[in-house]
C-alpha cells in the first residue's frame, strides 16, 4: 500500500508531498551510494557538475581550442586564477560603492551565469 502525505500549502509541487512506506524503501535500495570496482574497496561516485551551455556561446570554441592546446590541468589552474581575480575585482567594487555581502554574492552569481552564457565555462 502506498501512502502519501500532503502538507497544506498553496504550492502543488514536489515540496508539498512526501513518500512514506514501501515506495521509499524500494527507491532507497535501488539507488547505489557506492560502487565496487572488482574486489577492492567500494568507490564513491563523484557528482558531475556540468555546464548546461557547454559548447554554446560566442567564446566556447576559443575556450575549447585553448583547453586542448594548453592541457586540461593547466587550463583549469589558469581558469581558477582568472575567476578568483574577477571575484576580487567584484569585491573591491562592492566595497567602493558600499554594497553589502548579499549584493556582492549576487553579482558574483550573475558573473558566473554570464560566463556560462558567453561560453567562458565551456
Amino acid at each position: 500500500m502506498t501512502t502519501s502525505i500532503c502538507v497544506g500549502s498553496s504550492f502543488y509541487g514536489s515540496w508539498g508531498t512526501s513518500m512514506v512506506g514501501e515506495d521509499y524503501t524500494m527507491l532507497a535500495k535501488s539507488v547505489p551510494s557506492q560502487v565496487r570496482m572488482g574486489r577492492g574497496k567500494p568507490v564513491r561516485l563523484q557528482p558531475m557538475m556540468k555546464n548546461v551551455n557547454e559548447g554554446k556561446g560566442i567564446f566556447a570554441p576559443l575556450v575549447v581550442i585553448t583547453r586542448n592546446i594548453v592541457g586540461k590541468k593547466r587550463f583549469n589552474q589558469i581558469r581558477g586564477k582568472a575567476i578568483a581575480l574577477h571575484s576580487q575585482v567584484i569585491t573591491e567594487f562592492c566595497k567602493s560603492i558600499g554594497a553589502d555581502a548579499k549584493q556582492r554574492q549576487g553579482l558574483i552569481r550573475l558573473a558566473k551565469k554570464n560566463g556560462e552564457w558567453l561560453g567562458f565555462l565551456a
